[in-house]
């Protein structure tokens, strides 16, 4: 949450009109002013228009202030998303559309070099890595792009996004080694092909800014020439960046979100980072030890189901003040003002160009407090919760003339639609909200809704309206110098969700019912409405003038003019009927782990007999190297297969190893199980857990004749993921100790096969189902062994218990209607004291790892619609179970579960999912 600028007095010694040419790249055209010419700072004025690729020339620049595009002041209000995080092309334009309608005007992105990279000189940008379908969908959504590709990207990635295959190369990441760069220009150069046809400059996409890794001003010199070197022309950020811009991250609900990003308003940040607007999945091997389970980022406003959550109102609400209210582009520190509690702490601050003033109000006190706070020429009375903040402006023009002078709640959005000015104010449920405007003439209220009152006294007009739980309230007025009439509307924060501002090339519009607004188009009186209900709802539209009908998802509306001027549906519209997933049955099972015994065949796998590595952990003294990594074994479980000779007298063995978080090594000697070692405690802080495995043998192992040629150890280890700061840490098996004897060993190892060439290299590892498509549709499974899992609440009677690797296999259909959007989860409960682990793969594809706990708590993974199907077609569900035989080798109830609906979404094509051939 540090805000990555100089402080504010340093940076304003900068000369206002100066764009910061190598820290940001310089202007597009080589100018060194905005686009106004002017001497001075650009003047504060409105906002350039919603981004699309339009085919024009655009300049970009930067100055103390904020963003210019084309000489206007952008606020950029950007969030994260992922696209690896969503493994389904059609979903990234659905949760693109949700983030411009809850207020951003730019999407975060940050690219993972691992997931397009599986061997060195190798490269995929097709199907869900396809860069430039998505760029093309962030213009289509007409959201600017920050671009992220690292080439370390962190955003709790394996190793930070650095592919495997580097751990096992010369050259430290991250630094000018030039064994290293020769990598990592060739990443950026093939990101960059993409990337510069879809730069705003050109009119060819929406790609604003290029955020880089460049720790130190010699590696970005050097990386400059090199981005400009391919076609890259809009301006860098990078850590260093004297701008005022900032990202925070991991809120834990919607108080802090606003206390921190309220705190950077008042800082002067004008280029606002959401870290992250959506959550998605860390499918497959792609987690970082820092955040291993499935659902990335529960603090996130979207979840993992595409779902708002509670910290999504403050975003929305921001974010679409930023977006049409010009007069927080420019801001300077004002005289200090203090609160008559000294728990408020009071950040004052005004726009020189137009006389707004914004009040941010902070309480970090564990109690609400009410304090009067000089504002506006009076002792206003505000109240700010327990640990939250407050926004309050004074001076905002509303339109017609008219001027807030002061409120008791914060601004959300000032527009103009039609003859209407429209300006918005949200505050919580149960308060008074208060507004004063300047009227030097007597204006003429009308009340539209019976919860306002007003009083006009000395040139202000006083509307008081006390906020209701999801309610509207709606006041006009009107005055005889002007034919302009304003519109205030009051929300509290579950009706401000309900509030959707959207521009077209023809004027604002404004919508209020639906639980989402996906697009507007306007085609000749008609204006046509896509979007989501979940509940029945109302719809009011303000749009321009001439505009007489209304459709909602194709539909006609019927609706009738309003009081407040707005087309009003005559007719709620309909909420979403609730699918009921099907019950999992028909469930067949195998043991697996042939690789344990004896007399398995490893005369195809590599021998374990290098001698040094350039990973950072020590090769130990008279021991092969036996870290995966070496090996090209970069994710997922591998095999250690031993050949033992002068075992004679035997008695105990030790094996070290390291992996991520969640760690676990099973053991096997002669195909008799040994035990089972699992990671424990807070590893070494940068991402390693390291430990020793003790094992006493049950009985002297075979040597001699009749016994083979020697006894065979066999060594299961999920390595798990790599360290975000120490990507080149081992991870595998370290070295093996005996005792009682003094044995030559032979290794073997063996870990995925091939990267799978659609699903990616971080979708397998090495286990033997796995080698042998058993995850995959298609795959024979007529022999398994039928077998049933527990109903939800009810005891499982399976007592499969041994150790190793279980594989459970079944399909299903669903058959939601097309008009519905439904989000399915697989919910794997089990008893308390389970101690196994689960690779869940549905349609092939790998959607992380269940870890049963102490208390056996249930697990959800989000099952993405397009991997999933979810219009009458089969599904394909497999399990993959490391046990340690203590309990029964599985889960509890496995169920599928509705994690929400709605109806509209946007139209999903199946994701490739082959199966096996």
């Amino acid at each position: 949450m540090e805000l990555s600028r100089l402080g504010r007095r340093a940076f304003s010694a900068l000369a206002g009109t100066t764009v910061l040419g190598l820290a940001l790249g310089g202007s597009v055209s080589g100018r060194a002013l905005p686009a106004s010419g002017a001497s001075g700072p650009v003047p504060t004025g409105p906002p350039p228009g919603p981004p699309g690729a339009d085919g024009l020339r655009h300049r970009v620049a930067l100055d103390r202030y904020s963003l210019l595009v084309d000489g206007r002041r952008l606020s950029l209000w950007s969030g994260e998303l992922h696209p690896f995080r969503l493994p389904s092309p059609s979903l990234w334009r659905d949760v693109l559309q949700k983030m411009r309608a809850h207020g951003y005007n730019a999407v975060g992105v940050r690219l993972a070099w691992n997931q397009h990279s599986p061997a060195p000189g190798e490269y995929d940008f097709t199907g869900v890595r396809d860069l430039d379908l998505f760029l093309r969908t962030a213009a289509e959504t007409r959201l600017y792009v920050v671009l992220h590709p690292g080439p370390r990207i962190g955003a709790d990635v394996d190793a930070g996004g650095l592919p495997g295959w580097l751990t096992a190369t010369a050259g430290r990441a991250g630094t000018t080694d030039p064994a290293y760069l020769r990598h990592a220009d060739e990443w950026l150069r093939r990101v960059n092909a993409v990337a510069a046809r879809h730069q705003y400059t050109r009119g060819t996409g929406t790609v604003l800014l290029y955020r880089v890794d460049a720790p130190r001003r010699a590696h970005l010199s050097r990386l400059h020439d090199r981005l400009r070197a391919d076609g890259i022309e809009v301006p860098l950020l990078h850590p260093g960046t004297p701008a005022p811009w900032a990202e925070a991250e991991h809120t834990r609900d919607a108080a802090e979100a606003r206390r921190v990003h309220l705190a950077h308003l008042a800082r002067g940040v004008t280029l606002h980072t959401v870290r992250t607007a959506f959550g998605g999945t860390s499918w497959g091997w792609l987690a970082a030890p820092s955040a291993p389970a499935p659902a990335y980022d529960p603090t996130a406003a979207i979840d993992a189901a595409r779902r708002p959550t509670d910290r999504l109102a403050p975003l929305h609400q921001l974010g679409h003040l930023l977006r049409h209210v010009p007069d927080f582009t420019r801001l300077d520190e004002a005289p200090e003002v203090r609160a008559a509690d000294a728990r408020i702490r009071v950040r004052h601050l005004a726009n020189p160009d137009t006389g707004a003033h914004a009040y941010v109000l902070r309480n970090d006190s564990a109690t609400d407090v009410t304090s009067t706070l000089p504002m506006g020429g009076a002792d206003v009375e505000v109240t700010v919760p327990a640990r939250d903040a407050g926004l309050y402006a004074t001076g905002l023009h509303l339109g017609s003339g008219r001027k807030l002078a002061r409120a008791t709640v914060q601004p959300m959005t000032s527009l103009s639609v039609g003859r209407l000015d429209v300006a918005a104010f949200v505050g919580r449920a149960g308060e008074m909200a208060h507004l004063v405007l300047d009227c030097p003439h007597e204006p003429w209220p009308t009340r539209l809704d019976e919860e306002a009152a007003w009083a006009y006294d000395h040139g202000e007009l006083h509307v008081t309206v006390p906020l209701g739980e999801n309610r509207l309230t709606r006041v006009r007025i009107r005055s005889g110098e002007s034919d302009r009439t304003t519109l205030l509307l009051l929300a509290d924060e579950a009706a401000s969700l309900r509030l959707w501002p959207y521009e077209t090339p023809s004027g604002h519009v404004l919508v209020h019912g639906p639980a989402l607004l996906r697009d507007v188009a306007l085609d000749g009186a008609t204006i046509r409405l896509t979007g989501d209900t979940v509940e029945e709802c109302g719809l009011e539209v303000w749009a321009p003038r001439g505009i007489t009908d209304v459709t909602w998802n194709g539909e006609p509306v019927r609706t009738s003019v309003s009081r407040a001027h707005s087309l009003l549906a005559t007719r709620r519209l309909p909420g979403v009927p609730e699918p009921v997933p099907p019950a999992l049955d028909g469930w067949r099972h195998r043991a697996e782990n042939p690789e344990s015994a004896p007399d398995y065949d490893d005369s195809g796998w590599r021998a374990a007999d290098l001698r040094t590595s350039h990973s950072t952990t020590p090769v130990p003294d008279g021991q092969p190297v036996l870290f995966a990594d070496d090996y090209g074994y970069h994710y997922g479980d591998v095999w250690y297969r031993g050949r033992l000779t002068g075992a004679a007298g035997l008695e105990s063995l030790s094996l070290a190893y390291s992996t991520g978080a969640r760690g676990l090594l099973m053991a096997w000697l002669d195909g008799e199980p040994l035990g089972t070692h699992r990671m424990s405690g807070d590893g070494d802080g940068t991402g390693t857990w390291t430990a020793t495995a003790d094992f006493r043998l049950p009985a002297a192992p075979r040597e001699g004749p009749g016994a083979g040629d020697s006894p065979v150890l066999a060594v299961l280890v999920r390595r798990t993921q790599h360290g975000q700061d120490d990507h080149r840490a081992a991870r595998g098996l370290v070295s093996a100790a005996f005792a009682g004897a003094s044995p030559k060993v032979r290794w073997r190892i063996r870990g995925a096969v091939a990267p799978d060439p659609v699903r990616g290299p971080l979708n397998n590892g090495g286990l033997y189902g796995e080698r042998h498509g058993w995850h995959l549709p298609g795959y024979d499974d007529g022999r398994w062994e039928a077998v049933s899992f527990p109903r939800e609440g009810s005891r499982g009677s399976r007592e499969d218990r041994r150790q190793g690797v279980t594989w459970y296999r079944t399909t299903f259909r669903l058959d939601v209607p097309p008009e519905v959007d439904a989000s399915v989860g697989l919910v794997l409960d089990d008893a308390p004291g389970g101690d196994h682990r689960a690779q869940v793969f549905l349609n092939g594809w790998n959607l992380g790892e269940y870890v049963a706990d102490r208390t056996g708590a249930p697990q959800t993974f989000v099952l993405p619609n397009g991997i999933l199907r979810t219009r009458a077609a089969a599904n394909t569900l497999a399990l993959a179970v490391l046990s340690g035989g203590e309990a029964p080798a599985g889960p509890g109830a496995v169920r599928l579960e509705l994690l929400g609906s709605a109806a509209g979404g946007v139209p999903v094509e199946p994701v490739a999912s082959p199966g096996r051939r």
